[in-house]
C-alpha cells in the first residue's frame, strides 16, 4: 500500500480496510469494524509510517484504521482526553454499522492513553496493550526531568505511574483487555497492569506473550521499499502478521 492510501482527518490518520477502499465513503463500508490506535513516545508523531507494517496488516485483515498523531508530552491525562475526542469525533462524522467492533490498540505509552479515556473504556469491545510502559519521566526522559527541577516546570507525568495504576484499578470499567508482552522488552510493565486489572469484578484481561522487544510493533519496512525484497528481513514481517492475526481474531474471534 503506499502512504496516498492514508487520508488525514484532523489529528486523526485514517487507512480504509483493503477490501473497501475505492468504495464511496472511505472506510464505511466493508469493514469488519474499526481500530483506533495510539502509538508510543515519538514514533506516534507519524503512526502511518513508524507503525505501516502493522496498521496495513490489519488493514488487510478488513479492518478501518484511524491513528491519532501527537508529540508525547508530561500531561498524560490531558492528551488522553485529546485522543478521546478525536476518535468521538471522527466515529460521529463517519459513523460505521451498530455491530461493528471496536478495537482500540496501543503501544507502549499508547496503551496508558487509552487506559485514560474519559470514558474509562465503555465504548469499545477491547483493549489490546502492546508493550505498556508506564515509567515515571525521570527514567523516560531524564534530561528533562532534571532540567523541569531546575527552571520550575512540570517534571513528572500527570498522572504519576502509581496514580496511572489507581485510577485504572478504580475508574477501568472494560472487562476485555489483551495485554501483550514481547519477551525481549525490558520496558514493558505488562505484568503490573495485570495485576491491577484482575482484581476488578467480573475482569477479563489476557496476557500474552511473544517473541520480540519493544520496538516488534513498530516497523515501517523502509529497507524493502528503498531497497527491495532482497533487503528485507522476512521474520519481521511473519512478526507483524502474527500479531495482526492475533488482535483480529482476539477482538472478533467470528472473523477469524
Amino acid at each position: 500500500m503506499a502512504e496516498g492510501d492514508w487520508q488525514r482527518r484532523g489529528p486523526l490518520l485514517e487507512l480504509a480496510p483493503a477490501r473497501g477502499r475505492g468504495e464511496r465513503g472511505p472506510g464505511e463500508r466493508g469493514a469488519v469494524g474499526l481500530v483506533e490506535f495510539i502509538g508510543g513516545s515519538y514514533l506516534a508523531t507519524t503512526p502511518h509510517i513508524s507503525y505501516r507494517r502493522l496498521l496495513e496488516a490489519l488493514a488487510a485483515r478488513g479492518w478501518l484504521l484511524r491513528a491519532w498523531s501527537y508529540v508525547p508530552g508530561f500531561d498524560h491525562q490531558s492528551q488522553a482526553n485529546e485522543a478521546w475526542r478525536a476518535f468521538r469525533r471522527a466515529r460521529e462524522e463517519a459513523p460505521l454499522p451498530g455491530e461493528s467492533a471496536v478495537l482500540r490498540l496501543g503501544h507502549s505509552l499508547g496503551c496508558k492513553l487509552h487506559l485514560l479515556a474519559p470514558d474509562n473504556g465503555r465504548a469499545c469491545s477491547g483493549l489490546a496493550a502492546l508493550s505498556f510502559n508506564n515509567f515515571s519521566a525521570e527514567r523516560s526522559v531524564p534530561l528533562l526531568s532534571e532540567l523541569g527541577q531546575q527552571f520550575g516546570f512540570r517534571s513528572e507525568f500527570s498522572p504519576s505511574p502509581a496514580e496511572t495504576l489507581r485510577q485504572v484499578g478504580l475508574s477501568y470499567r472494560q472487562p476485555r483487555n489483551l495485554l501483550v508482552r514481547f519477551r525481549g522488552d525490558g520496558l514493558d510493565q505488562s505484568r503490573r497492569l495485570q495485576a491491577v486489572l484482575q482484581e476488578r469484578p467480573d475482569d477479563a484481561t489476557t496476557l500474552l506473550d511473544l517473541p520480540g522487544d519493544h520496538l516488534t510493533p513498530a516497523s515501517a519496512g523502509l529497507r524493502k521499499q528503498l531497497l527491495g525484497d532482497w533487503a528485507d528481513d522476512p521474520s519481521r514481517q511473519r512478526q507483524i502478521d502474527r500479531l495482526a492475526t492475533i488482535l483480529s481474531n482476539w477482538i472478533q474471534p467470528e472473523q477469524g
